[in-house]
């Protein structure tokens, strides 16, 4: 049976876990500080949900304590998942590595007033006010249960954080009253205008990027722009609020593709085998193809993939064993040629990794960059799955 005493070890093992792995940031050592202080599992609610390969099962504190716990300290990369919705999840608590790196990245001080977005069940607000103070986080939460389930695990830990209820992608922060810090912990593909003006001339704002990873904006003296670098790399839960993201797998693209015939064939002196592992060449093309969906697989004559826009462009390169693979393309758009070029300009750029890109935010326009912002960019839009 696994009881306080059993919890008291496991934050042990992931503050060494943590340390062994060097995922405590050396530059903000508070961090690490406030993890011991307001632990994880304190927010966690009496029901997770496993996958079990088919489908999420709920694993239930008073039924199976060990499993309940051995979830939620699962690894420090793993999140711990704590609401579906339709079957799929919809709220978490983050990975403990991704929440030290993003809390790092924001650079928080005694005395910031930081507008946490997404609250979920508190623990990002909890972990935030125990650096800044109180009074000094207000949350947003667009879901009523969550909201007032964080409002009860932040008051029985003695922090003083206002919750609100509502929709923080279509608005401002509650109140009005400008922030230091914004700390969002749901992806959104492009930066809300209103959270830039919520945030004071130098301040930070640290959000996930669709699902490619969290990024760190720094606003503008003046206030009329926002830009920084990609920090580090997680997925994270959508914006509920935004267009569902078109659907990925195989039978997305059959559905896509139909039966027709294909309108081009090409044939292509390319090793596809990257498209499997190389996670700076998919982040490259994700930047600079964001609709595309891509898929791989491997036969006897290599690596094949699929690619297809969730409307009604697709294409498909199949291996042919000699080096060599036949590019067929269907539907108004060539997105096998957008791809293939993004591929090769990504070389022609030295193959650059995920942290070598940023983005800029107007109030007219965002896009990513590469390099620096005056290096390459490309525009940013809503997207689908990658």
């Amino acid at each position: 049976m696994t009881g306080g005493g059993g919890l008291a070890g496991r934050r042990r093992c992931l503050d060494a876990v943590m340390e062994r792995d060097g995922a405590w940031p050396a530059g903000a050592p508070w961090v690490r500080e406030a993890f011991a202080a307001v632990p994880r599992d304190r927010f966690a609610p009496e029901r997770l949900w496993r996958w079990d390969g088919r489908a999420y099962v709920p694993l239930d504190r008073t039924a199976d304590q060990r499993a309940w716990v051995d979830e939620l300290f699962g690894g420090i990369h793993d999140a711990a998942v704590t609401q579906l919705v339709d079957g799929l999840p919809s709220s978490s608590l983050s990975a403990p590595s991704v929440v030290a790196d993003m809390l790092d990245s924001l650079r928080l001080e005694p005395g910031h007033r930081v507008w946490d977005i997404g609250t979920g069940r508190g623990w990002t607000a909890a972990l935030a006010a125990w650096r800044v103070g109180p009074g000094r986080v207000v949350s947003s939460e667009v879901d009523g249960h969550l909201a007032a389930s964080a409002r009860q695990r932040l008051a029985a830990a003695g922090l003083t954080v206002e919750v609100a209820t509502g929709n923080a992608t279509g608005g401002g922060v509650p109140g009005g009253v400008p922030v230091d810090r914004i700390h969002a912990t749901y992806a959104v593909e492009a930066v809300p205008w209103a959270w830039v003006e919520a945030v004071r001339p130098g301040g930070r704002i640290v959000y996930p990027w669709g699902l490619l990873g969290h990024v760190a904006l720094t606003v503008a003296e003046d206030g009329r722009s926002a830009t920084g670098w990609v920090q580090g790399l997680a997925q994270f839960m959508a914006d509920r609020t935004a267009p569902a993201p078109a659907p990925g797998g195989h039978a997305a693209y059959g559905a896509v593709r139909g039966t027709a015939d294909p309108d081009t064939e090409q044939v292509l002196r390319r090793d596809l085998s990257p498209l499997e592992n190389d996670w700076d060449l998919r982040f490259a093309l994700r930047v600079a193809v964001p609709d595309a969906i891509l898929l791989t697989d491997r036969d006897e004559d290599g690596v094949n993939a699929w690619v297809h826009d969730g409307d009604r462009s697709w294409a498909a390169y199949t291996a042919r064993g000699d080096g060599s693979v036949v590019l067929f393309q269907g539907g108004p758009r060539r997105i096998g040629d957008e791809v293939t070029a993004a591929w090769s300009r990504w070389e022609e750029l030295g193959r650059p990794d995920r942290f070598a890109y940023g983005i800029t935010v107007t109030p007219d326009a965002q896009w990513a960059w590469q390099g620096g912002p005056d290096g390459p960019h490309w525009p940013i839009a809503r997207t689908g799955d990658w």
